[in-house]
């Protein structure tokens, strides 16, 4: 697909002008890291008429011949079908759980557990992995949950697409321009 070929999801400071990126419907192709492009890749894929620009920065490039302000938000013209199944990822167990570990709630030095650890037979699967904070999962260790006396507060499972995309959006990114608040959430229930 022609977009991926563009960088989708680099690291870009706010300083260096990301451009959202929005699906034909107007969606971002991603909430949790936010679908972002840098300035130049942007303009890019508007030269060869792979997205169009929504709206703009204040700041333009110049050449000695041609000035364009800097895309802040672009849309794709083809539609992109989302995956239905997130990839089995260490970000996404973490993302599923809320980057929270499951046994004592600890935010910090994540890992993942096997709830059924490996040397007794366990898979590496969205089934028997949760995050877990390094402390707790060194007090696990090898054991069961019943052997340990640990369980997790949610059982683990595999995760949508939507599912993540709805916890991405309990972690808003550091930096929302203005421009990209009327295309992000939109699709969330609005209350009475």
């Amino acid at each position: 697909m022609a977009w991926r070929s563009v960088g989708l999801n680099v690291h870009v400071p706010p300083s260096g002008f990301p451009a959202l990126v929005l699906n034909a419907d107007f969606r971002p192709l991603s909430y949790y890291p936010l679908s972002l492009w840098s300035w130049q890749d942007a303009i890019k894929a508007a030269f060869l008429e792979r997205v169009n620009i929504v709206a703009n920065y204040d700041r333009a490039v110049h050449s000695p011949s041609f000035e364009m302000k800097l895309p802040s938000v672009v849309s794709l013209k083809t539609y992109v079908k989302p995956s239905t199944h997130p990839a089995f990822t260490r970000f996404n167990v973490f993302l599923r759980d809320r980057f929270s570990c499951q046994y004592c709630g600890s935010r910090d030095d994540l890992t993942f557990d096997h709830l059924l650890p490996r040397s007794r037979g366990g898979h590496t699967t969205w089934s028997n992995v949760v995050a877990a904070c390094s402390p707790c999962n060194l007090r696990k260790a090898d054991k069961t949950m019943k052997e340990s006396a640990m369980y997790p507060s949610q059982m683990p499972y595999q995760p949508s697409v939507q599912h993540l995309h709805r916890n991405g959006r309990l972690f808003p990114p550091n930096y929302l321009h203005q421009s990209w608040l009327d295309y992000l959430y939109w699709d969330t229930e609005l209350e009475p």
